[in-house]
């Protein structure tokens, strides 16, 4: 890829006042010195912003720091726009919203976020350092849940079969990308607690298969009925980890209401 940029991850309080968990994008410039009213403003002065599945947001922040930034790294800007759209809305335009084509149930803004990131260059950045990450990583993965469909559009993008080098198998199961509610927990319980550790990514391998199954209807089921199936999941890790695990592996403690699809994105559809 030809045009090498500095892409940034950031961060704010997600819908909810007082929710531990952060809302996510990624732009081409550092929000602390560039400051523009919209998305059309960031197009006109030739930077790219990606929404993410949430609304503009001129800067970030959350309560844990002032500027919100997640990290920096440098990356190839035309992977970036292939993978996902930039400067459009996700919830109108569907090119910006990678492979999480429905929100909540494919994934959530963090997801999204780590897509256009996967454009970073060495160790690829995510946005693992956000509020919240925790619970979504362990329901809906790194990169979402549609495995063979980010498997493609990576190869696409690339315009090579580098990924299918080790046979279709390793592009099916995406081996080689990160699995950062894996990499976490082994941190975190590796070392002292290996069956429990063992436990919970198979409790975890479990959540993901049945998150990844459409749920009957006609139509998509409410924010709310997500929230409530994904509380419920959230506390079967709970129940296995006590709550001192829990905490040192989720990033909050259990019991704690955790609201990780914003009911206002379906509404701008």
């Amino acid at each position: 890829m030809p045009s090498t940029v500095t892409l940034h991850a950031w961060a704010t309080p997600a819908f909810v006042g007082g929710s531990p968990v952060d809302h996510t994008w990624v732009t081409t410039y550092d929000n602390q010195r560039h400051h523009y009213a919209n998305a059309a403003a960031v197009a006109a002065a030739g930077k790219d912003y990606w929404f993410c599945w949430g609304s503009y947001h001129p800067t970030g922040g959350t309560p844990g720091d002032p500027t919100g930034t997640l990290g920096k790294q440098s990356g190839h800007l035309a992977l970036a726009q292939c993978l996902v759209q930039s400067n459009a809305d996700s919830a109108t335009v569907p090119a910006a919203q990678g492979t999480i084509l429905i929100y909540g149930i494919d994934g959530v803004c963090h997801q999204l976020a780590n897509q256009v990131l996967y454009a970073t260059t060495g160790t690829r950045l995510t946005v693992k350092k956000a509020r919240g990450y925790g619970a979504s990583s362990f329901l809906y993965g790194t990169y979402g849940l549609r495995h063979a469909a980010w498997a493609s559009k990576i190869q696409h993008c690339l315009g090579t079969s580098a990924l299918a080098a080790g046979g279709a198998g390793g592009v099916t199961k995406m081996q080689g990308l990160p699995d950062d509610f894996e990499e976490h927990a082994r941190s975190v319980l590796g070392d002292e607690e290996p069956e429990l550790l063992a436990k919970l990514l198979s409790l975890k391998g479990e959540v993901q298969n049945f998150t990844a199954q459409r749920i009957p209807g006609f139509a998509p089921p409410s924010p709310e009925t997500i929230n409530a199936r994904n509380q419920h999941l959230i506390d079967q890790a709970a129940l296995l980890l006590g709550p001192k695990h829990f905490e040192r592996v989720f990033g909050f403690p259990p019991g704690e209401k955790i609201n990780l699809v914003d009911p206002s994105v379906t509404s701008r559809k």
